[in-house]
Parts: structure tokens; C-alpha cells; sequence
């Protein structure tokens, strides 16, 4: 089955082509850093319209890199959610509007399964059972996963994402849109330890994270500094160490609960480069095999979402003429039985 698949959940669009026999066929992604750069974060309304825009001239591209016609689509997934609700309508639309001109079947997908089982577009794909990590912009999520399409969460945060963490520490520090990439930047010249930063949750039971007050310890020991700008590239350091420890003691957990062999890490924030080195040594220590998406599909990505949808439409679900989008939507409420 060939699938088109559409990603715009927030300020990326993605496209892609997959197929069930052949794979991965084109993939494109549009990046809108530098449509929200200027106001420090995402604006919605801008998102929406940039996605509007960028939809059919990259549909075009895509089909034209893998010397495929509208007419090969035989099946369309979007993006449903979770996130912003009009940049999700924005992809839905130009999804059902398509389906409906081919007259071939849609299916709205989880952003979150998708990254999930983006390291399946790997040649050495995880298998399950596994646990998956996964850390976003919006999202940080322990989910157990007994069968693709079989997912129980075994931890989640309470407050800020790791993601959101990230952009909103590097507000702090002076640092430009996107805050994530540019604390690892600034990190690398840091000294980690200068500043003792707390591993939140770390010393009570539990799998559920919460990585609001560590964001308030940056703010405190910034501003005792008197906003030393020679000491953030210590305290982006310290801070971005104190991230990944505290998910690796989470996940060393997780492992230990579930018995499970194999780990999953993705979402944006797995493309850091010191949280996989902290992933790398744990699954070493544990002798288990982590797992991860190339780079480009850490990120928001076209071809997650057709990979992912590729496996529920060929199992028979679609979702009729509805349009419908969820802003917010558990990933664990998913139907199961996924057939390869």
C-alpha cells in the first residue's frame, strides 16, 4: 500500500511517501524557524498559515523525487494530534480535501506514535516488546509497548516537558528561537559541574517527571550570578546534564520494572547529542540495546506520520468523511492489533 503521509502538528510540515513493500520512497520537510524567530516561539495563526502555503507546492516536490503521480497514492495519514488545533486542521483539511479527490481512504494518526515508531524506519528496527522514551517539544512520556499499536504509559510529566524546558531556559539565558538546540550549542564550553543542579524526582518511586522547578533552580543560580553572561555556558552545562540523568534514571527504572530488553528514544529532544551519550552509557551498564531515529526524524517529520499510518490503514482503519483533530489525546486509548 503506498501512503502519503502529512505532518503539521506545529511549526514544521512534513510530507512524505511510504510504502508497505518497497519503504521509505521521498520525504520533504519545511522548517518555520524563521517565521516565529523574531517573537521567541511559535505563533499559532502564523503556523496554520505557513502550512497552508507550504502543502501543495512540497506534495509536488515529493511525488515528483520518487517519479510518482497523485494517481499511485492509495491512501492518505495526517496528523491529528496532539497539537496546536490549527495547524492540525490546516493538515486534516488539505488530507480529506486530497482523499476525497482520489477517492482513497484518510486516517488521522497520533503525532506521539508516530515518533515512536519512527526508529522502525531504520534498517535495524526495534521490535517489541520495548520501552519508549519520548521527548518533545510538548511531550515526555514512558510508554510500555507490548505490540505496535499496544501501548500502556508508565510515566509521564507533570508540568514542562523536557522540550519545553529547554526553550524557555535559553529565553533566560539570552539565547535565540529554537532555545533547544541553542543550549547544547552553548554547552559544549560549559563546565557541568560548576553549579550542583538537582535531578528532579529522582529521589521518590515512580516514572513520572517534572522538570518545572529544575527550570526555576536555572533562573535562581542565573540570577545570583547577577546575569554573568561569561558563566551560561556552565550553567547550560549543568542544566542540560541535569535533563538527561534524570530521564536515564527514569528509563533505568522503567527497564527494571518491565524486565523489557530494548529501549526506544525519540522525539526532537533525542537528536541531543549528550542525551544519547547518557543513553548509550545506561544501555551498556544494562545490557540492553537502545534504539533512536536518524537525526532528521527526531524532529516533526512526513515520513513518521506515513509509516505510522501506512500500519493502521492497512489494517482497515480509516476514518470516513469526519474531520476531526485532538488537540490534547492519550496515545495508551489508540486502538490495538496493529498487523504489520
Amino acid at each position: 500500500m503506498r501512503v502519503l503521509g502529512i505532518e503539521t502538528s506545529c511549526d514544521e510540515t512534513g510530507v512524505a511517501v511510504y510504502d508497505t513493500g518497497a519503504g521509505l520512497l521521498a520525504h520533504a520537510l519545511h522548517s518555520q524557524i524563521d517565521v516565529h524567530a523574531r517573537f521567541g516561539g511559535v505563533v499559532p495563526e502564523l503556523a496554520s498559515r505557513d502550512h497552508v502555503r507550504k502543502l501543495a507546492p512540497m506534495l509536488r516536490g515529493v511525488l515528483r523525487s520518487c517519479d510518482n503521480r497523485l494517481s499511485d497514492i492509495q491512501g492518505i495519514a495526517y496528523t491529528a494530534g496532539p497539537g496546536l488545533v490549527g495547524a492540525l486542521l490546516a493538515g486534516a483539511a488539505f488530507a480529506h480535501g486530497l482523499a476525497h479527490s482520489l477517492t482513497v481512504p484518510v486516517l488521522g494518526v497520533h503525532h506521539m506514535e508516530g515518533h515512536l515508531l519512527a526508529p522502525r524506519l531504520e534498517t535495524d528496527a526495534p521490535e517489541p516488546p520495548f520501552v519508549a522514551l519520548l521527548v518533545s517539544g510538548g511531550h515526555t512520556l514512558l510508554v510500555a509497548v507490548d505490540a505496535v499499536g499496544d501501548y500502556r504509559i508508565l510515566g509521564e510529566t507533570l508540568d514542562d516537558a523536557a522540550g519545553e524546558a529547554f526553550d524557555k531556559t535559553a529565553k533566560l539565558l539570552g539565547l535565540e528561537y529554537p532555545g533547544g538546540p541553542r543550549i547544547s550549542e552553548l554547552a559544549r564550553n560549559g563546565n557541568a559541574s560548576r553549579f550542583r543542579f538537582p535531578r528532579p524526582m529522582t529521589n521518590r518511586p515512580g516514572l513520572d517527571f517534572s522538570f518545572s522547578g529544575l527550570k526555576t533552580f536555572t533562573r535562581t543560580t542565573f540570577q545570583a550570578q547577577d546575569g554573568d553572561s561569561s558563566l551560561r555556558a556552565d550553567i547550560a552545562a549543568g542544566f542540560e546534564a541535569a535533563i538527561c540523568d534524570t530521564l536515564a534514571i527514569k528509563c533505568r527504572r522503567a527497564m527494571a520494572a518491565t524486565g523489557m530488553r530494548r529501549l526506544v528514544v525519540a522525539g526532537g529532544v533525542s537528536a541531543n547529542t549528550r542525551l544519547r551519550a547518557t543513553f548509550n552509557q545506561l544501555g551498556e551498564q544494562l545490557d540492553i540495546t537502545v534504539y533512536y531515529p536518524r537525526p532528521q526524524f527526531c524532529t516533526d517529520n512526513g515520513a513518521m506520520i506515513a509509516y505510522a499510518g501506512a500500519l493502521r490503514l492497512a489494517a482497515g482503519q480509516e476514518d470516513g468523511s469526519a474531520i476531526r483533530v485532538y488537540p490534547r489525546w492519550d496515545i495508551d486509548s489508540l486502538p490495538p492489533n496493529i498487523t504489520r
